[in-house]
């Protein structure tokens, strides 16, 4: 990292990487043809992306790629190859979401820093610290934290922080959506998210619809706006201070790059006592693009209805919003339009029209004895070259301001003169063409030397090579059957089946003053008893964990399922020495994750939900577990809508969202955790596909209860006892139903 505090910019192109620096990004983050989580911006091939980070370093600025998807098998076998070229030119780091793709990293480029992205949901200083022992360089924090916890991350932990601090937001914890992967086939994950929670959605609770057409869009956020926060953001701890918007023109990123940088530097020169920020800038960033006005996302507040835009968002992006204002006669929206685009000329001429041109200091030495140096410096870096020596002149001696002017002419490169020194003799004649040699050579050289100056040299690397299939191991005589209970009280509903071998139970409603009860009944039933943790751990819940640790260590638990890194490193502070599960939202898509997390001593992992059957068998699957029923979890979420409608009581009320095809999805608040989760329309059921589970092989099956009741739950664990412990043959589930990504996958 170059700079003390860095202002980071988004470039989905390369007139987006020029209009940034242009406008003072001091680093740029970018994706190449593969492994980006924007899969739809324009990118960077090979020549343009290693183009790209010359032109960076030419101006000073560092480059950042973005590989932060999840790699199937055969995508991280190509990874080694693809990040090569990059790397020997000079690249300042890569973006990773994928475990098995830092570790990979690490060992292939240990030189080359690695920031772990957002992708990661990273929420507390147990996960930061967590990272920086695996070698991250730096976090990029979940958008949800407050600046009170990106605060106790950097005070805890000595790593380089990032944080967003303008753009879109989305509604769902980063990393945690599967919306648009189980509804099109179209993942986040994968960098090809459809954005379904842009969509209208009705909202209904106890059968009624709680919302009106004016509130249709309940999981659209405002776009971020900072501005104003930027001195406590500063002050919390953060370094790197990210701009969302890979996808937008460059103009929008001129302009929002320009402004950020205006009031970075106040607050660089004068502190938060000099910090204002004028209306008319907040002005022209709301003029750039927003959704419905800005908010300052989540630094200040936990959730609510002013972080969202309710109403269709519009903006002057699309030509078809001019014609309407045409139509209606409407003079207010075509002035804002008109206003817009004045705005989008200025910035295109100043940023995209423009070359930016970076300050040089230079030292001319005449002498008729030696040779004639020219000296150049920018950013520490000098340049000398030597000409003849000057010539006595036969008439008119050449006049200094001629000899500067001509020295001068930096023309179209990259270099302008803030200071130009003249030395040696005076009584001189040089010819025209020498000046103009020199100059050019050295410019030539200073430019070369920046641009290549971060480059290394030519790398054999190690290939990560997967074992294509992996070897499966043979059907047992009976498989581990897991039930997920959420509600305890449903217990009694398992306990006589001896089937099921082990029965989790979730927190969220757990009195942990029962949970040794619960615990006791499970083992006299011959069962192990675990308990599931919240899919959120911010400072919040670990506090509440913290408080009653006692009650937890004593309950006589099995495992610990865990859902983020921050668990994890919760236990591991707490020398609590128990067996942990990984839940399927820690992803383990390659074998290489799989490895990865097998030697942090996990006790066995839940397969993704987005492999499909063939994508399964070569990862894997023979020490992992596999979902084989329940209502998958599409998306949890900071914001509640029940905080959004002004209904919250805080209190557990589930409610319901309907879509455009009248399809409906369960919402649960997690009034404990405050945070909501968005359920699938359909339960996930794999009843019907005895023989692709038996290819697949996992460990375990679970079954996972969340809203059933415990006649449902009676019914279908007798199902699945039926079909796959006395059945040859595969009998379809009751009522509609998906089979997930079994058999179509996820590009």
């Amino acid at each position: 990292m170059r700079h003390k505090v860095e202002l980071l910019a988004p470039a989905g192109s390369y007139d987006s990487l020029k209009a940034a620096i242009g406008a003072g990004a001091d680093a740029v983050y970018l994706g190449g043809t593969r492994f980006g989580a924007r899969a739809s911006a324009a990118n960077f091939r090979e020549d343009e992306l290693c183009q790209a980070v010359r032109y960076a370093h030419l101006h000073g600025c560092d480059l950042y790629l973005t590989v932060n998807t999840l790699l199937k098998d055969r995508e991280l076998e190509e990874l080694g190859a693809y990040l090569k070229p990059y790397y020997e030119c000079g690249l300042d780091a890569v973006i990773v979401q994928d475990f098995g793709v830092l570790s990979y990293v690490r060992e292939a480029f240990p030189d080359l820093p690695v920031h772990a992205s957002t992708q990661m949901t990273l929420m507390g200083p147990g996960g930061a610290s967590f990272l920086k022992e695996l070698g991250a360089a730096r976090i990029v924090t979940a958008r949800e934290l407050s600046l009170e916890e990106i605060q106790e991350i950097h005070q805890k932990v000595d790593i380089e922080i990032e944080s967003f601090i303008h753009g879109a937001l989305c509604y769902c914890y980063s990393g945690q959506c599967l919306f648009s992967s189980m509804l099109g086939g179209r993942s986040g994950n994968r960098g090809r998210c459809a954005q379904p929670c842009r969509l209208p959605y009705q909202l209904k609770a106890k059968g009624r619809i709680v919302n009106g057409p004016e509130e249709a869009y309940l999981l659209s956020p405002r776009d971020m706006c900072t501005i104003e926060l930027l001195p406590k953001i500063l002050e919390a701890g953060v370094c790197s201070l990210k701009i969302e918007g890979r996808l937008k023109r460059p103009e929008y990123t001129a302009g929002v790059v320009r402004i950020y940088r205006k009031y970075l530097d106040q607050y660089l020169e004068h502190g938060k006592e000099g910090y204002h920020v004028s209306k008319e800038d907040l002005q022209e960033l709301q003029a750039l693009y927003n959704r419905g006005g800005f908010s300052k996302g989540y630094y200040q507040v936990r959730n609510g209805r002013e972080l969202m835009s309710l109403t269709r968002p519009g903006h002057f992006e699309g030509s078809s919003q001019k014609g309407k204002a045409w139509k209606n006669g409407n003079q207010k929206e075509l002035k804002e339009k008109q206003r817009y685009e004045s705005l989008l000329a200025r910035l295109k001429k100043e940023y995209l029209e423009t070359e930016k041109k970076e300050k040089i200091k230079g030292s001319f030495r005449i002498s008729t004895e030696n040779p004639t140096e020219f000296m150049v410096t920018c950013r520490g870096i000098t340049v000398k070259v030597t000409g003849e020596p000057a010539q006595k002149p036969q008439n008119k001696p050449m006049e200094p301001e001629a000899v500067i002017r001509q020295l001068q002419k930096t023309g179209d490169t990259p270099f302008v003169f803030e200071e130009l020194k003249l030395q040696g003799e005076e009584e001189v004649f040089l010819p025209i063409r020498q000046l103009n040699a020199m100059r050019r050579e050295a410019l030539g050289e200073l430019a070369q030397k920046l641009m290549t100056g971060e480059s290394r040299a030519p790398k054999e690397i190690t290939v990560y090579k997967a074992e294509f299939p992996a070897d499966p191991k043979e059907p047992e005589s009976r498989p581990v059957l897991h039930v997920q209970l959420e509600c305890p009280e449903m217990l009694p509903a398992v306990l006589e089946l001896w089937e099921v071998s082990v029965i989790s139970l979730s927190c969220g409603q757990m009195d942990m003053g029962k949970l040794k009860h619960y615990a006791d009944l499970c083992h006299k039933a011959q069962k192990t008893c675990n308990l599931v943790l919240p899919a959120v751990f911010r400072r919040s819940e670990r506090k509440w964990f913290k408080e009653r640790l006692g009650l937890l260590q004593e309950a006589g638990l099995d495992a610990l399922v865990i859902k983020n890194i921050e668990e994890l490193a919760f236990i591991r502070e707490k020398a609590w020495r128990i067996p942990v599960i990984l839940d399927h939202n820690l992803y383990t898509f390659n074998q290489r994750s799989h490895k990865f997390w097998v030697e942090q001593g996990i006790l066995w992992d839940t397969l993704p939900l987005e492999l499909n059957r063939e994508e399964l068998m070569v990862r894997g699957c023979r020490d992992s577990e596999l979902m084989v029923y329940g209502y998958m979890p599409l998306m949890v979420t900071a914001n509640c809508l029940h905080k959004t409608m002004g209904t919250c009581r805080r209190q557990r009320e589930p409610q319901r969202l309907t879509d455009r095809y009248k399809k409906e999805f369960p919402v649960v608040n997690e009034c404990r955790w405050c945070y909501n989760v968005i359920y699938n329309c359909e339960p996930l059921s794999l009843l019907g596909n005895k023989k692709e589970v038996e290819e697949i092989a996992p460990k375990s099956l679970r079954l996972s209860f969340t809203m059933e009741s415990k006649p449902q739950i009676e019914r279908i664990i007798k199902q699945y006892v039926e079909v796959f412990f006395h059945k040859d043959r595969g009998d379809k589930p009751e009522g509609a139903f998906t089979r997930g990504h079994l058999r179509r996958g996820v590009e």
